[in-house]
């Protein structure tokens, strides 16, 4: 049996849309969730146009699409998804005299995409993990659809068939864990790395953290649950309502001070040039779809939440000050970064919100722009909820 992929009804009239505009083919990415029974896609969104492209001048081939440009997108886009969502595919509406060659495009775009989104996860996949990715082809004359999927842990996998199944008010009453998580990492810069290695530095550094919260006690509304009971035991559950409501829990996260005298502590010694030091609070947050979750899936979820908030903003810090400072900057008295604040903005017709970050210059039109870039979707500026205060 292949999957089935339960989709929100609002993609059916995107995707009809963009199959009247754009020719002779557009891609897109597809936005999710994964459980082992079933994967729900809550969103898609078509890859922006290079500004230098005008509509009249997209290649005719779908030999020529540019790989590199869609693997970006998937990257930026990955940033402004709180736990719990991934990229969970790819897809594309083409011409009659394209779709031929639509499933080779598919399947390498499905693996390049997913590779350059392993690069920089800091967590690793669990064992039982779900792997398959979806390659969804449109026809854009006779509007057909098929939707395959491609395992991306196994790079000789061919394609199985899968459901593509339409739904209304799909991630309208979502469950949301939301916790706040005190950080305080102290990375020593080795004397014998290169000072400007900052950005190696602070991955190695993040690294070690991260293995910590992997490791870390969470406490759902004040309680340990054990893994494989249902989330909701002893919830209420919301009766008869579609209107898009949230049911928040809060998560408390304990780590490890030290090891446990069973194991048997070295000291290396190292001599340092400096360090660095990343502290304050960070807002982490994970949505879980409603189909009877279980604990272990939402802890997944807000622990990969709580890693990549925090390394993705370290790399927007990092590209901000390449681009504002160059690479070359060697003066190494101390110095203060704020990292960029989090922020979420509602998705209409589910409890779902979807994040980005800022700085503390930033306007909100300039965030507005970005989720019409990146995700398509336009946003009020009263809709912008910035969930931090600001701290270095």
């Amino acid at each position: 049996m292949g999957r089935t992929y339960f989709v929100e009804e609002a993609i059916g009239q995107y995707l009809s849309d963009l199959s009247t505009k754009l020719k002779p083919y557009v891609t897109g990415l597809l936005i999710g969730q994964c459980s082992p029974q079933r994967d729900y896609v809550i969103r898609a969104v078509r890859t922006p146009p290079k500004e230098e492209q005008k509509e009249e001048s997209i290649p005719s081939k779908l030999a020529s699409i540019d790989e590199e440009w869609i693997t970006t997108h998937a990257s930026q886009v990955s940033r402004m998804l709180p736990g719990g969502l991934v990229v969970l595919g790819v897809f594309i509406i083409a011409t009659p005299e394209l779709s031929k060659d639509s499933p080779n495009a598919l399947r390498k775009l499905i693996f390049s995409v997913e590779k350059s989104l392993t690069k920089r996860r800091l967590w690793k996949p669990a064992e039982e993990e779900v792997s398959d990715r979806a390659a969804l082809q449109i026809c854009s004359a006779t509007k057909k659809v098929v939707c395959r999927t491609y395992d991306v842990q196994d790079p000789r996998s061919s394609a199985k068939p899968a459901d593509w199944k339409y739904q209304s008010a799909l991630s309208a009453s979502w469950l949301a864990l939301d916790c706040t998580v005190n950080v305080n990492i102290h990375i020593p810069l080795l004397a014998t790395s290169p000072n400007h290695d900052l950005e190696k530095n602070t991955k190695n550094g993040l690294n070690r953290w991260s293995k910590q919260i992997e490791d870390g006690v969470f406490l759902i509304n004040g309680q340990i649950k054990d893994d494989d009971t249902e989330l909701l035991e002893g919830h209420k559950k919301l009766r008869g309502s579609t209107q898009s409501s949230t049911q928040f829990s809060d998560v408390k996260v304990l780590t490890q001070l030290s090891q446990g005298s069973s194991h048997r502590s070295t000291a290396t010694v190292q001599v340092c040039s400096g360090s660095i030091n990343l502290k304050g609070a960070v807002k982490c947050r994970a949505y879980i779809h409603n189909n009877k979750p279980k604990v272990k899936e939402a802890i997944q979820a807000l622990k990969r939440d709580i890693i990549n908030t925090l390394s993705d903003r370290c790399e927007i810090l990092f590209e901000d000050m390449i681009i504002n400072e160059g690479p070359h900057k060697k003066n190494f008295e101390r110095e203060y970064h704020v990292l960029p604040q989090r922020l979420f903005v509602p998705v209409a017709g589910s409890s779902v919100m979807l994040s980005d970050y800022k700085f503390g210059d930033e306007a909100d039109a300039e965030i507005q722009e970005r989720f019409v870039e990146m995700l398509d979707q336009s946003v009020q500026a009263e809709d912008i909820y910035i969930a931090e205060e600001i701290n270095t």
